[in-house]
């Protein structure tokens, strides 16, 4: 197995396959009748580069529930202060309770936690690449947890009445492979699907407006789509910020391509949090990825999509953190 290790290179390939998707929604775009003309969405709806995001996978019943619990546990911190919750709000948006706490942090925005499983790396400059090397990460960070997993399954084993769940679940003792693969079997469980876009993807005509979906069409005309694409709508290549014009002022160069799932429920945007809303955050990236200052009209059409990617969580959407 090649495991890339610089980033750049890492490009190489998925631009490729990326440009390819990009070229043939082009391509369909072309083939439309464009304003005044007859638009088809079920035509869109088959050939588009965005596809539903899926039910949860099936899992163990009871390895979700100890992760469930994990995910809980500010025993995981060295202090006892911090749980995978404490940064990602699964009652809200599945990042931070409250982003204003992060105003002059140096730390960067902290992405949400729901449909991670569906990336290909993770966290803002894809250093990681599955679910439990993140979760042994963020127990590892000296900015937060500021733990290592050997410590935690110490602490951890002391709980007799853990230990025996563990034992039934993975049929042995609490240790750092069965801790962290239950923090990974319930963070795969973290998936919004059932968007009204999703639905109507798969054939609910009803599920989007006509502006709406003319807002799709604006996504995928502008080149939007040649990022953010795919069951995630982003979060499967790594990218150069600020092509054109600086998108931030501050912070890694290189990022993962956000996802763009519950967008409209996971402001501020950009890794710095400098975007306070989609209409900015939409403008700034335009001029900065696309070199295109955008009408207020365009702007407006993209948003009206975005805002049809919000999914549900346990049987109710995603909602914002926001007061």
């Amino acid at each position: 197995m090649v495991i890339w290790r610089n980033p750049q290179m890492l490009l190489i390939p998925v631009i490729a396959v990326v440009a390819l998707s990009a070229l043939l929604v082009h391509l369909e775009i072309a083939q439309t009748p464009r304003s005044g003309g007859s638009f088809s969405p079920e035509v869109w709806r088959d050939a588009g580069p965005i596809t539903p995001i899926p039910p949860p996978p099936q899992a163990d019943a009871r390895k979700l529930a100890l992760g469930e619990r994990l995910f809980g546990d500010a025993r995981l911190s060295a202090d006892e202060r911090l749980s995978c919750a404490s940064c990602h709000d699964l009652t809200k948006n599945g990042a931070y309770p409250d982003q204003r706490q992060l105003e002059g942090s140096r730390h960067l925005d902290i992405p949400t936690v729901f449909n991670a499983a569906l990336s290909y790396r993770l966290t803002w400059e894809g250093n990681t690449r599955s679910l439990s090397e993140q979760a042994a990460a963020s127990i590892a960070d000296a900015s937060g947890m500021h733990s290592t997993i050997e410590e935690a399954v110490s602490k951890l084993r002391a709980d007799r009445a853990l230990s025996e769940a563990f034992r039934a679940a993975y049929g042995s003792s609490i240790n750092s492979e069965s801790v962290l693969d239950a923090l990974a079997t319930f963070e795969g469980s973290l998936l919004t699907p059932g968007s009204r876009f999703d639905r109507w993807l798969q054939g609910d005509a009803s599920a989007l407006t006509p502006d709406e979906i003319q807002g799709y069409r604006t996504f995928n005309e502008l080149g939007c789509s040649s990022c953010h694409q795919g069951v995630t709508v982003g979060a499967n290549l790594v990218t150069r910020q600020g092509i054109f014009v600086p998108l931030v002022l501050s912070g890694p160069r290189q990022v993962r391509v956000p996802s763009l799932r519950n967008v409209e429920v996971t402001g501020p945007y950009f890794h710095d949090g400098s975007a306070p809303t989609l209409e900015n955050a939409v403008q700034r990236m335009a001029a900065a990825q696309l070199d295109r200052i955008l009408t207020d009209d365009q702007v407006g059409s993209v948003v009206a999509f975005l805002k049809t990617l919000t999914g549900n969580f346990r049987g109710r959407p995603v909602a914002s953190s926001a007061p």
